[in-house]
């Protein structure tokens, strides 16, 4: 209630600025309408644990999603996220989610377990809440990725082929040594707390941006040459502006509400490109 509050008093002071000032909204000119299809984007983490980030969650620093007690919580998750009302759901998956209501059929008919991941979990459930008649994914493999994996094995050596040889995520210098610090205190959390006492602090601003400032902090980011800042404008920056662009192709309305899932450490680059776009309003996880 409290947040609330202060966005309302924020909107109506800044609305009251562009009143008294010779200066327009950038918006006055930019928004094709009065509304803009509202964008809810949560970050998670991945509930089955699949272990292809650089972090890796100790065992001990595991939860089982399938457990009574998790599963409790997360209809609680479920009952807040609900709030926005979604008429879109996007998850962090290939164009084709088939899969997922195939599972998700069986899980009805008691003949399959519900996949473990937040997809599932969240995304499906969500779906089946609001009748929805899909879900998207919109999940893509970045340039380099892409530029690494095309090319021809016997083409002579580029540059290309010196920095994906190279791993730009962590390392052993003092400020690395923090983040990893900073991790295993996230992963702790969602032993000790409840999922949606967990998600609440993952998606606050502080911890989203801070989030991000791994990739540009210390490590192999720094590198003498360009090699850090390049490798991640190719990877990371354009595997996220990639998965944007397949937002946008989703097709929506002004009357959308679009709730987008993926692994936390996405979603402080989106909410950048959310909060820029004229195109939509996004709506903060614990505004709700």
């Amino acid at each position: 209630m409290k947040n609330c509050i202060i966005q309302i008093l924020f909107i109506l002071s800044v609305s009251q600025l562009f009143a008294q000032s010779p200066f327009k909204n950038p918006d006055d000119f930019l928004q094709l309408n009065e509304k803009a299809p509202k964008v809810l984007l949560v970050g998670s983490f991945h509930f089955n644990y699949p272990g292809l980030d650089a972090h890796k969650a100790n065992e001990d620093e595991k939860i089982n999603i399938y457990a009574e007690k998790r599963q409790k919580e997360l209809q609680e998750l479920l009952d807040y996220l609900s709030k926005f009302k979604p008429t879109k759901i996007v998850v962090e998956a290939g164009a084709n989610t088939g899969y997922l209501f195939k599972n998700y059929e069986h899980y009805k008919k008691g003949t399959e377990k519900l996949y473990a991941n937040e997809s599932s979990q969240i995304g499906m459930r969500l779906v089946e809440r609001f009748q929805l008649d899909t879900i998207y994914g919109v999940d893509s493999p970045s340039l380099l990725y892409k530029l690494s994996s095309e090319k021809d094995s016997l083409a002579s050596k580029t540059y290309i082929d010196k920095i994906t040889k190279r791993h730009y995520f962590g390392g052993d210098d003092e400020i690395n040594k923090r983040y990893s610090n900073f991790y295993h205190y996230k992963d702790k959390l969602t032993v000790s707390q409840t999922l949606l006492e967990t998600f609440t602090y993952m998606n606050s601003d502080k911890v989203l941006d801070r989030g991000f400032g791994a990739y540009i902090s210390g490590g192999q980011f720094t590198s003498k040459e360009m090699e850090g800042p390049d490798a991640l404008s190719m990877f990371w920056l354009n595997r996220n502006l990639r998965i944007y662009r397949k937002i946008q192709q989703i097709g929506y309305t002004e009357n959308d509400r679009i709730l987008i899932l993926f692994g936390a450490g996405h979603i402080s680059i989106l909410k950048w490109l959310f909060e820029c776009s004229p195109e939509f309003e996004l709506v903060k996880f614990n505004s709700l």
